[in-house]
């Protein structure tokens, strides 16, 4: 694609008419081999996708660009963009805990761009449903993460099996000390960014939250009644303290969700898109959500566990003050908590576990079991819901259509009504069956 074609595809699909600097270096880049160093949040997709378009050829039936990153909810987020921008390209998104058969029937005809997991690339090329001997230009999104959590040996069997790149494009939120041989990079730039982190700390409060108990459970409980409406994410270390906060706090009242790895696919993507939506506006993650999720204007995050590191410090706040916003993190500290040197002050605060304006669910979520193949998009959907469920246009919140399903926010109140009326009414000519998302 042509540079311009691709920024104004930027300014009239993705709303935004300027790049930032960082994004600005990325596709100015002369150089074949780039390496983008750059905070969480700060637009690194966006960078490389463009990068990535700008080296393609005109679609001709075979894939040109691979993007592998490590999570499945990272896959997902850069696919939505990716698919966005790429006019004319086929993109499909290949991950663990997806339907083989609907990957399968998605690489034929074959696709222009692929974005992926490590393993489930590998395991689609050891299958022979896929072959990657045409990629032009391979993207490895948070390369660092990749190899920490031992997708080495796969990246390096799928390194053997595109010997034909012309471009790699690594992107990472911390530095590498080295860089693997095997990814055999040429004259190779550096787009280092890092330092910038000052400015997001410029707009981001650190919190000192004192527990008189050494179990802060209370505490946080307090807080949490304290602040003002918003979207919050509370980080654990284990998903055995995840489930018992998340208890904890649903048993008090709040507005919740669940997020670890211990949990299917499913209820992952359910419980980012209820806190993306504003059902559950507070979500409890292991830091498994640090990373990769597509989440919008998170006002706070909360450490009810001291972070691990201080790379898990950062990737955890990255959840906020995201591009120009501002955001406050709260560190819950008790008698028996060991402070990290990395972790700075700029005040302290004591909840009083009340708020003038507290967190509370400003919408609900409806749940239709039809989707993309049963030929169901989102228009469809608003309109069903606006015209067969009498909702005033502006009361359609977030809708998301997944392969076989779709959800749509509502306003609070509304949604046990709207599941039977709309129950009984045809979408598209078929019956299907509307449930109200807990």
């Amino acid at each position: 694609m042509e540079l311009q074609e691709i920024l104004a595809a930027i300014r009239t699909r993705m709303g935004i008419n300027k790049l930032n600097p960082m994004q600005e270096a990325a596709i100015s880049s002369p150089s074949s081999d780039v390496v983008i160093l750059s905070p969480t949040g700060s637009g690194k997709t966006l960078a490389f996708t463009a990068m990535m378009l700008s080296t393609l050829q005109k679609p001709y039936g075979e894939i040109q660009g691979v993007v592998v990153a490590p999570s499945r909810e990272l896959v997902m987020q850069i696919f939505r963009i990716v698919r966005e921008l790429a006019s004319g390209y086929k993109v499909v998104a290949l991950y663990g805990g997806h339907s083989m058969i609907d990957e399968k029937n998605s690489l034929s005809p074959m696709p222009d761009i692929v974005v992926a997991t490590p393993g489930r690339l590998l395991d689609h090329v050891m299958r022979k449903q896929i072959d990657l001997y045409t990629t032009r230009v391979l993207v490895l999104d948070e390369y660092d993460k990749s190899l920490e959590l031992g997708f080495h040996d796969e990246m390096k069997k799928l390194l053997r099996v595109m010997p034909r790149r012309e471009r790699t494009i690594l992107t990472s939120a911390t530095r590498l000390t080295d860089i693997p041989e095997f990814l055999k990079l040429g004259q190779t730039a550096t787009i280092d960014c890092l330092e910038k982190s000052a400015d997001l700390r410029s707009r981001m409060q650190i919190v000192e939250v004192e527990s008189p108990s050494k179990d802060k459970l209370d505490t946080l409980t307090d807080l949490m009644r304290s602040l003002p409406d918003g979207r919050v994410i509370i980080f654990v270390n284990h998903r055995e303290s995840a489930d018992r906060v998340y208890r904890h706090l649903k048993g008090a009242g709040l507005p919740v969700g669940l997020y670890h790895g211990a949990l299917e696919q499913n209820d992952r993507e359910k419980a980012v898109d209820l806190l993306n939506n504003g059902s559950t506006p507070v979500l409890v993650s292991t830091d498994l959500g640090a990373r990769g999720l597509d989440i919008d204007s998170v006002s706070a995050i909360v450490h009810y566990h001291m972070p691990l590191s201080q790379e898990t410090w950062t990737h955890r706040n990255g959840r906020t003050a995201r591009v120009d916003a501002t955001g406050t993190v709260y560190v819950l500290a008790s008698e028996s908590d060991t402070i990290p040197d990395y972790i700075v002050f700029d005040r302290s605060y004591s909840p009083t576990g009340h708020s003038d304006n507290p967190i509370r669910a400003s919408a609900e979520t409806l749940y239709f079991n039809a989707g993309k193949k049963e030929k169901i998009s989102k228009g469809d959907i608003a309109g069903f819901i606006i015209k067969q469920g009498g909702v005033d246009p502006a009361g359609v919140g977030r809708i998301v259509v997944r392969d076989h399903n779709a959800i749509a926010a509502v306003p609070a109140g509304m949604a046990d009504g709207l599941a039977v009326r709309l129950s009984a009414q045809k979408l598209k000519g078929k019956k299907v069956r509307v449930s109200v998302m807990r």
